[in-house]
């Protein structure tokens, strides 16, 4: 097995000591807020009626109350949240808002190569929405449709991206831009890149934790009902009435229809128990660099960044020049439990720190102030499911494997398509109707998932090259391509 360019060029221990001694365990985006934007809010208690109730205070479930109020202004919406709007992966996020409806190209292909097309399009027409929605509804998320870059730093990623430049050349994409060693460098000043391709139009940055607080606050103006602190227990449908009720331990709100926003959280359905697994992802947040520190990296054009890598990093500046790096450890526990202790793993933020200094060694002596975890909602086809419960009275969306800043607007759409009983583009989709398999219950799941993070690192110690699991993954449809 050969090493990796993040082994041959490590920093010493003292820069990574340094950087990280003064180092906070919360997260950037939300202490960023101003204040009184997160919690507040009342828990729920007594009884509500409602047309729509939504569960979780996520993108998924704010998305899904700002547009259907747009839908149907009259409606009544209640949003009920276990803890405050936004506090998990909807504030944890490194905010890299893709076109992407598959997590990428490849991905895509592998599972619906006959939708693609129709699914690229509904994509970038979906992060159109997202990027018009600060004018649209007067919000400021500090939205900037810089695309990302993917850099090679092995010379067999390379041939990568020569590929994938021809094959975007191939299709008729526009503004997908080959970039060899010099014009990558130029571009962002690594000594690790190789080469890269930057997708212009493609991405968009966006602070995570700003786009759940506007959403929120423009869900209220707009009539919704949110309330926090209130985790529902119970999802009752008495069959006689046709109603949707969920019970918390001090309320309830009965209404026609209901939406499931939990994410990475317990279904409140039975048979979605099985369709995700928590992975747990880590971020490191620097200090502000200096004019002269960003002088030194350039990075003029603000790309998201995120290598080739299985195992792959993801950056991206800030508003205020700060450098977000995270990826690379995916951490799954046995059991399938979202535990906070989980986010604590200094050794992560010790190798993160490493590579951040292989990345840009000119910044040797620069600090990162804040470190935090969180919990991914994995599905076994790398992107979100969909489907209706009780009679169709109930729709959920769950499973978007870190790619759901801008998929979960796709989602809250299709969702209320489908408690509408639409016929239309989004709901004939193959995506859309077809449900992805189930994780295996433990300790298959365990066993399982720790085999393929084992092989897709030692594939990334083997120029890409994947082992018979790997192979063997890719022949089920259940192979992961980052």
């Amino acid at each position: 097995m050969g090493t990796t360019v993040f082994e041959r060029r490590r920093p010493p221990a003292s820069v990574v000591s340094h950087s990280l001694e003064r180092t906070a365990r919360s997260v950037f985006w939300l202490d960023d807020l101003p204040a009184g934007a997160v919690g507040g809010r009342p828990k729920l208690a007594g009884h509500r009626v409602a047309d729509l109730v939504i569960v979780g205070g996520g993108y998924t479930g704010l998305w899904s109350a700002v547009l259907a109020k747009r839908r149907n202004p009259n409606a009544r919406v209640v949003l009920v949240e276990a803890k405050s709007i936004g506090w998990a992966a909807s504030g944890r996020n490194g905010g890299f808002c893709e076109a992407s409806l598959t997590h990428g190209q490849e991905n895509g292909m592998a599972r619906w190569p006959k939708e693609m097309a129709t699914l690229d399009r509904l994509g970038l027409a979906n992060l159109d929405a997202i990027e018009a929605a600060e004018a649209d509804y007067g919000m400021d998320f500090h939205f900037e449709r810089t695309g990302q870059l993917a850099p090679a730093v092995e010379e067999h990623q390379v041939e990568w991206l020569r590929e994938w430049h021809a094959e975007a050349t191939e299709r008729g994409e526009e503004g997908v831009v080959y970039l060899d060693e010099h014009e990558a460098q130029a571009a962002v000043a690594s000594p690790t890149y190789l080469a890269a391709v930057w997708e212009q139009r493609t991405n968009g940055m966006l602070h995570p934790a700003r786009l759940a607080s506007e959403l929120a606050r423009v869900a209220e103006e707009l009539g919704v009902e949110i309330f926090e602190h209130s985790p529902v227990k119970r999802l009752d449908t008495p069959g006689s009435t046709g109603a949707v009720s969920m019970i918390t331990d001090d309320g309830r709100v009965d209404a026609e229809r209901a939406v499931l926003a939990t994410n990475v959280f317990p279904s409140l359905v039975k048979r979605n128990r099985l369709m995700t697994v928590p992975v747990y992802d880590y971020v490191l947040m620097t200090e502000p660099l200096s004019p002269r520190q960003l002088a030194d990296i350039g990075w003029g054009d603000r790309q998201g960044i995120g290598d080739l890598a299985n195992q792959f990093h993801y950056y991206r500046l800030s508003k205020d020049h700060r450098i977000l790096f995270g990826g690379y450890d995916a951490i799954y526990h046995y059991g399938r439990k979202v535990r906070s202790e989980y986010e604590n793993r200094p050794e992560t933020w010790q190798r993160l720190a490493s590579h951040f200094f292989t990345t840009f060694p000119q910044l040797e002596g620069l600090r990162f102030s804040h470190q935090w975890a969180g919990a991914i909602d994995t599905s076994t086809q790398f992107t979100a499911f969909f489907g209706t419960a009780r009679d169709d009275r109930v729709a959920y969306a769950a499973g978007f494997t870190g790619l759901g800043v801008g998929s979960t607007r796709f989602a809250a759409e299709v969702m209320l398509d489908l408690l509408e009983g639409r016929d239309n583009e989004r709901t004939s989709l193959e995506m859309v109707r077809k449900r992805p398999l189930p994780f295996p219950p433990e300790p298959a799941a365990s066993i399982g998932i720790n085999a393929t993070r084992w092989s897709l690192d030692r594939a990334d110690h083997n120029r890409g090259r994947r082992n018979l699991l790997l192979k063997t993954l890719d022949a089920l449809g259940l192979g992961f391509d980052s």
